[in-house]
């Protein structure tokens, strides 16, 4: 078995740099590096921020006058008869959003950048906010009604608004599948490897990953997965309904327990996040490249926002108004990085290992194991080193499963763009299934296939490149929506609020009325 998925891993050995290359891009052209300051900055991080700051002006900073509204709406209790809530709606995108990045990712961010690269996951994440929302919006605007549940997002915005041609709409859906079946592996892996854990804090022996134990617990991780995600998009709402508001408060009130236990140490943790993000040296070196890139690429990984990968849970919802869950997918980038990513980062940052006198054994660690490691130096001695390891591993076992949950249901969302049959609908599940099931083998045979793992980066850097320029083709038309929805005159949304003759949903919808 071994061989086999050594073989897997060397083919895809080109992955990794290509990830990186882009990613980079043009940083790694002397000429463009010299640059001074410009030279730091690489087009994604232009395209990501730029973009970020400039809808939040144009918006008139929606992210903050509308962020009580948000907050509103998320706790209205409404009946629908179409779709989910406004609310199960954003708890289906938090399940995407608020995964194991916010974990392994802050904890790789910090290793590489230092703990500057916290300050730029909170700047990137305020103007990604922007982005979310405008993403959130265009998904209501071209939704679709299929039987009793919407179906929209990237696929079928990226078609409407580039002509209404089908090769478009099939082309955005596939490349969404892919980036799907990209980051699958690595969600089954995670799932299995933290039950694993939790089993051996349990137990307080090791398990090794070939045993009878890992077996049977990745053939019910993969049971569970199929049971829920036949069910289709309302019962796999259902679910994270259930699980996103558990780990979301778990993780919270274990962290701000670890934080009270160390309460000396956060003027640290702030004076440590905002020298590292300002420093004379990183600005006018190549540190400064190095912290900013890794807040933002890292801060992305987590939040999505300018991906058009969380869009999907946007169109579900049936909201009164395009506006509505606009609102609410810039709130849960709030709820994912300002909030949840901040927490991981406090641990990593007060925890001091990432420049302590053990750095180099600590950089040498995994990354989960390298926020294990920052716990143990927070509860040196203490009964609470294993509870709370515990309970961060729980809740990263959660994070890792509702986003497994969260992209089979999308890829079936996506895969709509192209054939609505239950066949085919069918096979792109069972297709997931497959590729999750590969992590967890990989997990089982006691391999972390990091050239495997890169796709993640590298679908998140594709589908920003295609999505973004799509969300400017729309900007008129979110711009029209908010004006509308600013003025809230009791008129209904239509087609000609934005001055098109294609929202169907919505103009049958006003007609109903």
């Amino acid at each position: 078995m071994q061989e086999i998925f050594q073989s897997v891993n060397k083919v895809f050995s080109f992955i990794g740099p290509l990830s990186d290359f882009l990613w980079d891009f043009p940083t790694n052209f002397q000429w463009y590096a010299k640059i001074p300051l410009l030279g730091n900055f690489s087009f994604a991080i232009i395209l990501l921020l730029g973009s970020g700051i400039y809808f939040s002006f144009r918006l008139g900073f929606m992210q903050v006058t509308h962020f009580k509204k948000g907050i509103k709406v998320m706790t209205e209790r409404r009946q629908v008869t179409t779709g989910v809530s406004p609310l199960a709606a954003f708890l289906l995108s938090s399940a995407m959003r608020v995964g194991p990045g916010n974990i392994i990712g802050v904890t790789g961010a910090i290793a590489v950048g230092g703990p500057g690269a916290v300050f730029w996951m909170w700047i990137s994440a305020f103007f990604g906010m922007a982005v979310a929302y405008m993403e959130g919006v265009l998904a209501q605007i071209f939704k679709e009604k299929k039987d009793d549940e919407f179906v929209g997002g990237l696929p079928f915005y990226g078609r409407k608004l580039l002509g209404n041609k089908v090769w478009i709409g099939v082309f955005l859906s596939l490349l969404y599948i892919l980036y799907a079946l990209c980051c699958l592996p690595a969600q089954g892996f995670n799932v299995v490897s933290s039950v694993g854990r939790m089993a051996e804090i349990v137990t307080g022996s090791i398990i090794p990953t070939d045993s009878v134990f890992y077996y049977i617990v990745g053939a019910l991780i993969v049971i569970a997965t199929a049971v829920i995600a036949f069910g289709g998009i309302k019962k796999v709402t259902k679910w994270t309904d259930k699980m996103v508001p558990v780990m979301a408060v778990l993780y919270i009130i274990t962290v701000l327990v670890l934080i009270l236990l160390n309460l000396k140490s956060v003027p640290y943790f702030f004076g440590a996040v905002f020298s590292g993000a300002f420093r004379p040296e990183a600005f006018f070196g190549g540190l400064f490249g190095t912290v900013l890139a890794q807040g933002v690429k890292r801060g992305l990984m987590s939040n999505e926002a300018g991906q058009g990968t969380i869009t999907m849970s946007a169109a579900a919802a049936d909201a009164t108004h395009p506006c509505e869950q606009g609102v609410l997918a810039s709130i849960g980038v709030f709820l994912d990085t300002i909030i949840i990513c901040t927490l991981s980062g406090f641990v990593v940052v007060m925890a001091h290992c990432w420049d302590g006198p053990n750095a180099e054994n600590w950089a040498a660690m995994d990354k989960l194991p390298k926020f294990t490691e920052s716990i143990a130096v927070l509860t040196p001695g203490t009964a609470a080193n294993a509870v709370i390891t515990f309970l961060v591993t729980l809740c990263f076992c959660l994070f890792a499963y509702t986003c497994l949950l969260g992209m089979i249901s999308f890829s079936e969302i996506a895969a709509n763009r192209i054939r609505k049959d239950k066949g085919f609908i069918s096979g792109v599940r069972i297709v997931g299934l497959f590729v999750a099931a590969f992590g967890i083998l990989c997990n089982i045979a006691g391999l972390e296939l990091g050239n495997l793992w890169a796709f993640s980066d590298l679908g998140n850097i594709l589908i920003v490149f295609f999505n973004v320029p799509i969300v400017y083709v729309g900007a008129k038309y979110v711009l029209r929506a908010t004006k509308h929805y600013k003025k809230n005159d009791g008129t209904p949304f239509t087609s000609k609020v934005i001055g098109r003759e294609d929202c169907k949903y919505w103009d049958e919808r006003a007609a109903e009325q």
